[in-house]
C-alpha cells in the first residue's frame, strides 16, 4: 500500500510545480485558471511585501519628525531662562525681548500630527514660525554684545552653550528628517510601490525646507 505523505500543505501550496504531462491534459479554460491563479498569487505576495515596505518607511518618516519636534520644543524651553536672564541687565532692550516671547509663543502654538506631514501648507506655516523664532534669537544675541557685564554672567554663558548645542541637534533632526522623507517619497513613487500606495492612501510627504533669507541658524559666539 502507497504510503500518504505526512508533509503539511504550505502558503504556497498552489504553487507546486505542475508536471507537463498535466497541463497538456488540461483543457484550455481550466489552463488558463492555473494560470491565472499563479498570477494573483505571485502578486499576493508581491504586494503585501511592498505595503509593509510603505509601512515601515512611513513609521520612520513619523519618528525623524518626533525627533524633529523634541529639538525645538528643547529650544523652546530655554527661552524663558534667556530672557529672564537678560532682563535682570539694566536699560535692556524691551522691544527685543518682547519679539522673542511673541515669536515663541506663536511657534509652540502650531503643532504637526502624523497627517500633516503630508500637507505642504501647514508644514510652510510650521516652518515660518520656527524661523521666525530663530530669527528673534538671533537679533537678542547681537544686542547682547552691547552688554559685557550680562555676557560674562556664568547663567547667561550657560544658556549659550545650550542654546548651540540645540540649534546642532535641530539642523541635524531636520536633515535625517529630510533623508528620510525623500526615501518614502521615492518608494511611493516607483513601481509597484505607486500602485500600492494609490490603493491604500500612501501619499507624498512634504520635507522641512528653510523659509527663504531664513536658512541660518541664530549664531552664538563666545567672548
Amino acid at each position: 500500500m502507497r504510503r500518504t505523505s505526512d508533509r503539511k500543505p504550505t502558503c504556497c501550496s498552489f504553487l507546486v510545480p505542475i508536471r507537463l504531462t498535466h497541463l497538456y491534459a488540461m483543457k484550455p479554460a481550466a489552463l488558463v485558471s492555473v494560470v491565472i491563479l499563479v498570477v494573483l498569487g505571485i502578486a499576493v505576495f508581491f504586494g503585501f511585501g511592498t505595503y509593509n515596505s510603505l509601512v515601515d518607511s512611513d513609521e520612520t518618516v513619523i519618528q525623524s519628525w518626533a525627533d524633529v519636534e523634541t529639538q525645538y520644543q528643547r529650544r523652546s524651553d530655554l527661552i524663558p531662562n534667556l530672557v529672564r536672564t537678560v532682563q535682570g541687565a539694566a536699560d535692556f532692550e524691551s522691544e527685543t525681548l518682547e519679539a522673542v516671547t511673541s515669536a515663541r509663543a506663536r511657534a509652540t502654538s502650531i503643532n504637526l500630527n502624523a497627517d500633516d506631514l503630508g500637507d505642504p501648507a501647514k508644514m510652510e506655516e510650521f516652518m515660518a514660525a520656527q524661523q521666525s523664532l530663530s530669527g528673534a534669537l538671533g537679533r537678542l544675541l547681537m544686542v547682547t554684545e552691547n552688554y559685557p557685564d550680562l555676557r560674562a554672567t556664568e547663567g547667561f554663558r550657560d544658556l549659550q552653550v545650550q542654546l548651540e548645542g540645540t540649534e546642532n541637534r535641530i539642523n541635524v533632526a531636520r536633515r535625517d528628517f529630510n533623508g528620510t522623507v525623500a526615501d518614502y517619497n521615492r518608494a511611493v513613487r516607483r513601481f509597484p510601490g505607486s500602485i500600492i500606495a494609490s490603493i491604500t492612501g500612501f501619499d507624498r510627504k512634504a520635507s522641512f525646507e528653510a523659509v527663504s533669507g531664513a536658512e541660518k541658524a541664530p549664531v552664538v559666539e563666545f567672548d
